[in-house]
């Protein structure tokens, strides 16, 4: 699974942004709603144009268009298609892109157990719940097989205790997986619980980049102090 870089990267309110997550890593990304963690991840995805370089495995993507950069993308509003059953909803994607459809057949029955939602094959989206959607939606996201995955607030709009579980849950299946992930969360329990590092955002800068314990024991800076609520660390 793939390396990726930012080199120099700008965009809007994001600038001279440089950040390297490393081949399989369970990477979290934190800060205030309008710090630029939903742009990091558009960037890396390729939906919004950008300066700089976004490196996967060593290549500048700049040039492919999102279909070609082998990222997966769960988007914040997960936006199934109503009118399409969770299979179908899960092979949309595989059918778009031309697929035999043996291949696409194995693939969905291979993430409906994956996901535990086999039992869901035949149903809508407004015959489940927040979380089974949820698991729906990541299923779409990894049918074409990508490299690398991006999360925004893949738990939001779920109560505590199902968000709690479907966040271990996708942490366990993408680790096994080896997908080189990119989770953004507001939820620093959740952030703590599932990163190998935490990537801290705050006025568009990347301000510290560390492990979980180095993070919450050891804020790089007042800012960083402040929005995990520990005491104040001094001056940078």
């Amino acid at each position: 699974m793939p390396e990726i870089q930012l080199r120099n990267v700008t965009i809007r309110n994001c600038r001279n942004l440089n950040l390297k997550i490393k081949d399989g890593e369970y990477f979290v990304i934190v800060g205030e709603t309008g710090a630029g963690k939903t742009t990091l991840l558009n960037m890396i995805a390729g939906v919004e144009e950008y300066t700089g370089s976004v490196l996967i495995d060593g290549v500048d993507v700049k040039p492919l268009p999102p279909y070609k950069r082998g990222v997966g993308y769960l988007f914040q509003e997960l936006a199934l298609f109503p009118h399409l059953s969770v299979m179908a909803n899960i092979g949309f994607g595989l059918k778009a892109q031309g697929y035999p459809k043996n291949v696409t057949a194995k693939k969905i029955s291979f993430l409906l157990e994956l996901m535990q939602i086999r039992h869901l094959a035949g149903c809508y989206p407004h015959q489940i719940s927040g979380g089974e959607k949820k698991r729906v939606a990541l299923a779409r996201s990894l049918a074409p097989s990508p490299k690398t995955l991006l999360l925004d607030e893949p738990t939001s709009g779920l109560d505590s205790r199902t968000a709690k579980y479907v966040s271990t849950e996708l942490h366990d299946i993408l680790k096994k997986m080896g997908v080189t992930t990119v989770h953004v969360t507001h939820d620093l329990k959740e952030a703590k619980r599932i990163s190998d590092r935490i990537a801290f955002m705050a006025n568009g800068r990347i301000e510290q980049v560390a492990t979980p314990a180095a993070f919450f024991f050891d804020p790089a800076n007042t800012t960083a102090a402040e929005f995990i609520g520990v005491p104040n660390p001094g001056p940078p």
